[in-house]
């Protein structure tokens, strides 16, 4: 029974991945142009994104950037992958029971004290960014180069985006 609760709830929890959207308070993509064919592209997720996703999603905005600007293909010059980590304490609460018997001039008892709460928990917040060389023409270079339409259908399928 124990086994089926946490299976049920990884499930739903697994849906609350940060969405392909920009950037809000639960995370998201932004872009800032540094020159002509220069861009800085972020992904921010929150605790429920893997690092997967989050770098995946960074590549498919770089993409897509490239696109919407009138380029074809990109080089990463500089990647950034990293976390960032918070923790929640939850309360604690203490209950005390307790039973006195008295008998003429005589008392006895006891008494019982129960703590729940107060588990710390960790969230790891994944985020990836991109800095990227935009080209019209595949460019004639050692390293690796994107092709932006491949990069956007090929990661949206795999995320079912934009279905």
């Amino acid at each position: 029974m124990r086994a089926s609760i946490i299976v049920l709830l990884v499930a739903v929890l697994s849906g609350c991945a940060t969405t392909y959207q920009r950037e809000s308070f639960s995370g998201g993509y932004s872009e800032t142009q540094l020159g002509e064919n220069i861009f800085q592209v972020t992904f921010r997720g929150n605790g429920y994104t893997s690092r997967e996703r989050a770098s995946d999603l960074s590549l498919l905005r770089s993409a897509e950037v490239v696109l919407e600007n009138g380029f074809r293909y990109f080089v990463i010059v500089e990647s950034e992958k990293g976390s960032k980590v918070s923790a929640h304490t939850t309360p604690s609460t203490s209950y005390t029971t307790g039973s006195a018997y008295g008998y003429g001039n005589y008392a006895h008892g006891s008494a019982t004290t129960t703590t729940s709460g107060g588990q710390t928990y960790f969230i790891s917040k994944p985020r990836a960014t991109n800095t990227i060389l935009c080209f019209k023409e595949k460019p004639e270079i050692n390293g690796l180069v994107f092709d932006a339409e491949f990069v956007t259908k090929s990661i949206k399928q795999k995320y079912e985006i934009g279905k």
